[in-house]
């Protein structure tokens, strides 16, 4: 057996695309996987119900790249929640990692990652992220890629700090910490998914070099920000730790910090 075919049947990260009516960008988020100097992935795009041409596409580059595999939702979830758990339930890689199919990626960006995993010996990884409207290359040649910093679960509470596109994780992890299906917790079950990680696992690593690009679409429930603030405490409201506890009102208090420091990071710090 050859190490291509190892890889395709082992292979060390599995990425985890939803999509939805995504023609006019899925290209562009599937090519920037595929450009990765880390070649030891599968590429599962979870097609959630779809009436463009988006399956057509996906299909379009199974033949040219057998890393890629499209699972066919028949009918729309109306989030990403179930597509990115379906995805993690069929990955075989001994990390995930996910992708919006608007998003995309540095080439570097895993294999950085998985070499920080390492050195570390976390079991969970982000990047900073920089917003964009058009494709944009990403350029990471006057970037410390080595340059890191840890973030725990207050850090999470305080300041929702792992954009999902970025993320990096331990299959096992993920498995054990599924993402909540309740329309209620829509655009922000990634909040809730990676508290529960971090509680499990303590911190986990953030590498300060901006790898990952996050498409800004109009219309884009994350734009609506009111509705973004009662999502957020909407999740905290309902977040019981292991022992049974609840925030009470400290989910105001952190849903307040997030979107200040929030405010604080774009404006002025221009990162997220």
């Amino acid at each position: 057996m050859s190490s291509s075919d190892q890889q395709m049947i082992s292979p060390l990260v599995s990425v985890i695309m939803p999509a939805h009516n995504a023609e006019l960008y899925v290209l562009a988020s599937i090519h920037s996987v595929l450009e990765q100097t880390m070649p030891s992935f599968e590429l599962l795009v979870i097609d959630d119900g779809s009436t463009d041409s988006t399956v057509q596409l996906v299909e379009s580059y199974i033949t040219r790249d057998a890393r890629v595999r499209l699972i066919k939702l028949w009918k729309n979830t109306g989030a990403p929640a179930a597509p990115r758990n379906i995805g993690v339930r069929e990955a075989r890689g001994r990390w995930v990692a996910f992708l919006d199919s608007d998003d995309i990626w540095h080439p570097l960006k895993l294999e950085v990652q998985l070499g920080i995993l390492a050195q570390t010996g976390a079991r969970f990884c982000s990047t900073q992220i920089f917003e964009f409207t058009h494709d944009y290359p990403l350029d990471a040649s006057n970037l410390r890629l080595q340059d890191f910093e840890w973030v725990s679960f207050l850090r999470q509470l305080i300041k929702f700090r792992t954009p999902t596109s970025s993320v990096i994780v331990d299959l096992q992890l993920l498995l054990s910490n599924p993402f909540n299906e309740d329309v209620k917790y829509k655009a922000r079950e990634d909040l809730d998914c990676w508290l529960r990680c971090h509680e499990v696992v303590g911190k986990s690593v953030k590498i300060r070099a901006p790898l990952t690009g996050y498409r800004i679409n109009p219309g884009q429930i994350s734009g609506n920000k009111l509705s973004m603030v009662f999502r957020h405490y909407h999740v905290l409201s309902k977040y019981r730790f292991k022992s049974g506890r609840k925030l009470g009102k400290y989910a105001i208090i952190f849903t307040a910090t997030h979107f200040i420091l929030s405010v604080y990071y774009r404006k002025f710090r221009k990162k997220i």
